[in-house]
C-alpha cells in the first residue's frame, strides 16, 4: 500500500499548499522509537542537555522569520500572535535549561544510617531518573508553544527523555521546520540528532502510544482524541503515564458588586478574552455567571457591543470551522437561549464571534447541559442568576477546568465563599483578570480536574518536568557506585535534603 501524503493546507482558502511528508508506517514508527531509545544514554549528561536546550532556542530565534511565516501560512494565526508565541517557546526552552543546571528537579534526599532507630535505619539515598522515550502529540492551536518545540518536548528533554513527536496535521510544514532545528541543535550540543524524532499520521499516533519502548505520553487536543489515546495507554500490557490536556469550559463568575462597580470594563475584557485567536485558546472563558438586574444588563450590553465589533476570523481548519458553526447553532436552538450576538459562519472560510444568553435555572434541564460543554471557537454562554444559591447550584454542574475566574468588587462579601467554591473546579483560579495567556513561571499550574487533564500535573512551568521522572532509592550502596549527585561531599553541588 502506498504511503499517504501529508499536505500543508492554507486555512484561509482551504487549498493545499505543498506536500510536506508521508504518513509513517508501523515499521517507520518502530524505527523512530528505537532510534530515540538508543539516544537516551547521551541525554544523561546534564550539561549537554542544558546546552542543547539553549542552542535549540537560539536556532529557533535565528530562524524566527521563516518559522513565523510557515506557521502563519498553515494556521492563519497572524505574524503578531505567532511572533509572541515563538518568543514564549524559546524562553521556555531556556528556562528548562536553567532547571536542568540547578538540579532541584532531581529531588535528592539522603538519610544517613542510624542503628539506634526503631527499626534500625540503613543508608538511603533517593533521587529521580528519566522514564525513557516520551511520545508528544502536538496541539493544533499552538503550532510552536504546544507542538514540536513546545512545553512537553522541552520538559521531557530537560528530564533526560528522548522525544518522538506526532505532528499535528494542521501544521506539518511548521513541524518539519522546527524538528529540523531541534535536531541540528542536538548535534551542535554533541548529542545524537535522534533525541528528537518526528512522525506524521493518525495511525502513527496510535502506534506510538502502544509501542513497548514508549514510557510516557503528553497530549494537547480534544476530549475524544485524548481519551482514546489515554485508554490505549492504560490498556497496554505495561500501562504508561498519559498526561493529556483535553478540554475546558473555563467558567467566570461576576458578582453583583463587581457588576455594579465596573460592568462596562468587565464586558469589554471578556469580549477580548473570548475572541482572542478566534476563540481557539484552551483557556478561553466559555461560560459566565452574571447577575440579573440593571448592573448585569450593563455588563451584557458592553459584552455585546465589543463582540459585535469583532471581525470574522479564520479558524485553524475546515473541520473545526464546521464543528463551531454546527455547535453554536445547536446551542442557540435550545429553548430559552437568546443570542445577543449570533455566532456562526462569517463567510466561506471564516466564523463570526457571538454571545448566547440563558437563565441560570434552565441549565438544570437535561437538554441544556450542552451549554456546559466546551464549544471550540469565539463564543461564550452568559447565564443570568438572581441568588447566591443559584450560582452555587450551577457550579455544582460543571466539569473540571483548566481555569476558573472570579470578578469581585472592592468590598465584596461574596468573595471568600465563591473563591472556595471555584477552587475545586480548576487548576488555576483568577481574581479580577482573564484566563487567556499562561505565564511560563515556576509557580504556574496549567492543568485541572478531568476532563481538563488526565493527571494532576502541569504542562507549563518548571514543575512540568516532574511528569517524565520516577524516584529510585539506593540502600547501603558503596559511594563509588552511586551517581555523583548522591555521593558524600556533593561533588556536583545539587540541592539536597
Amino acid at each position: 500500500m502506498a504511503a499517504e501524503p501529508v499536505w500543508s493546507v492554507d486555512p484561509r482558502t482551504g487549498k493545499p499548499r505543498e506536500q510536506v511528508a508521508v504518513e509513517a508506517t508501523a515499521e517507520e514508527v518502530d524505527r523512530a522509537v528505537r532510534s530515540a531509545h538508543a539516544a537516551r544514554e547521551a541525554l544523561a549528561d546534564r550539561a549537554a542537555r542544558a546546552a542543547f536546550l539553549r542552542t535549540a532556542a537560539d536556532l529557533l530565534d535565528a530562524s524566527g522569520g521563516h518559522v513565523v511565516e510557515a506557521a502563519d501560512a498553515e494556521t492563519a494565526l497572524g505574524p503578531v500572535r505567532l511572533t509572541g508565541e515563538l518568543a514564549r517557546t524559546t524562553a521556555q526552552l531556556r528556562a528548562f535549561a536553567e532547571v536542568v543546571e540547578d538540579g532541584s528537579f532531581l529531588d535528592v534526599r539522603i538519610d544517613l544510617p542510624d542503628p539506634a532507630a526503631t527499626p534500625p535505619r540503613p543508608d538511603l539515598r533517593r533521587w529521580k531518573i528519566p522514564l525513557g522515550v516520551v511520545a508528544v502529540y502536538a496541539a493544533s492551536n499552538f503550532p510552536l508553544a504546544f507542538s514540536v518545540p513546545g512545553g512537553d518536548t522541552a520538559s521531557a528533554l530537560a528530564a533526560g527523555c528522548p522525544v518522538v513527536v506526532k505532528a499535528h496535521p494542521d501544521h506539518p510544514a511548521t513541524s518539519e521546520l522546527c524538528a529540523s532545528l531541534l535536531r541540528r541543535a542536538a548535534v551542535k550540543a554533541g548529542l545524537p540528532e535522534d533525541v528528537v524524532v518526528l512522525v506524521h499520521g493518525f495511525d502513527a499516533g496510535v502506534g506510538l502510544v502502544r509501542h513497548p519502548l514508549v514510557a510516557a505520553a503528553g497530549f494537547t487536543g480534544s476530549i475524544r482524541g485524548g481519551r482514546a489515546l489515554f485508554d490505549a495507554a492504560a490498556a497496554r500490557p505495561a500501562p504508561i503515564p498519559f498526561h493529556g490536556e483535553l478540554g475546558s469550559l473555563n467558567p467566570v463568575v461576576v458578582t453583583e458588586a463587581a457588576a455594579a462597580e465596573r460592568a462596562g470594563e468587565i464586558g469589554a475584557g471578556l469580549a477580548g478574552s473570548l475572541t482572542l485567536g478566534a476563540g481557539q485558546f484552551c483557556t478561553k472563558p466559555g461560560f459566565v455567571l452574571a447577575p440579573r438586574g440593571e448592573d448585569g444588563d450593563r455588563f451584557l450590553a458592553a459584552l455585546t457591543a465589543a463582540v459585535s465589533e469583532t471581525e470574522p476570523a479564520v479558524m485553524l481548519d475546515r473541520r473545526m470551522r464546521d464543528a463551531f458553526v454546527a455547535g453554536v447553532a445547536e446551542r442557540a436552538a435550545l429553548a430559552g437561549v437568546d443570542t445577543p450576538v449570533t455566532p456562526g459562519a462569517g463567510g466561506a472560510h471564516t466564523v463570526s464571534a457571538g454571545v448566547l444568553a440563558v437563565d441560570a435555572a434552565a441549565l438544570h434541564g437535561e437538554g441544556h447541559r450542552l451549554l456546559l460543554e466546551e464549544c471550540f471557537g469565539p463564543v461564550t454562554v452568559v447565564a443570568r442568576y438572581s441568588t447566591r444559591e443559584e450560582v452555587t447550584a450551577v457550579l455544582g454542574l460543571l466539569p473540571g477546568n483548566l481555569t476558573a475566574t472570579l470578578h469581585i468588587g472592592e468590598e465584596d462579601e461574596a468573595a471568600a465563599s465563591l473563591l472556595a467554591a471555584l477552587t475545586p473546579l480548576a487548576g488555576r483560579v483568577l481574581v479580577n483578570g482573564w484566563p487567556t495567556g499562561v505565564a511560563v513561571a515556576p509557580a504556574q499550574h496549567h492543568g485541572g480536574p478531568y476532563p481538563a487533564t488526565t493527571s494532576t500535573s502541569t504542562s507549563v512551568g518548571a514543575t512540568a518536568i516532574e511528569r517524565w521522572l520516577r524516584p529510585v532509592t539506593y540502600q547501603s550502596t558503596p559511594g563509588h557506585l552511586l551517581p555523583p549527585e548522591l555521593r558524600d561531599g556533593n561533588p556536583l553541588g545539587v540541592p539536597r535534603r
